[in-house]
């Protein structure tokens, strides 16, 4: 299923860190796909999980290009609508930061967050 209205979205820096995440792990797009999602959990509520999946699952949202696609269950993209990837190497953390619109707070890791 493919969505436009409030897409997942990925930076041209997260893309290129996928790439290469991917190009280490010797597997490529289309074959595989990022998984992104939510869980429960850290110390804010609710976790990011981030994933390589070669599997689509029934009720998956579809986002992305020809280049790479990112897939979300739909329990997990009420959680991240509107939300965008980003990828920070600097001095003040290195990883992938979620910007998301939906959450209220977040803690100082950043890797979870509250509605």
């Amino acid at each position: 299923m493919l969505a436009d209205a409030g897409a997942i979205t990925i930076t041209d820096k997260a893309l290129e860190k996928v790439y290469n995440l991917m190009s280490e792990a010797n597997i490529s797009a289309p074959d595989y796909f990022l998984r992104v999602g939510v869980k429960g959990g850290g110390c804010s509520g609710l976790s990011y999980e981030l994933d390589f999946d070669n599997e689509s699952k029934p009720g998956d949202m579809e986002f992305g290009s020809d280049q790479l696609k990112i897939v979300c269950d739909m329990k997990s993209f009420l959680y991240l609508c509107g939300t965008e990837l980003d990828f920070s190497d600097g001095l003040n953390g290195k990883g992938f930061n979620f910007i998301n619109p939906n959450a209220a707070r977040t803690c100082g890791c950043g890797e979870s967050f509250a509605i």
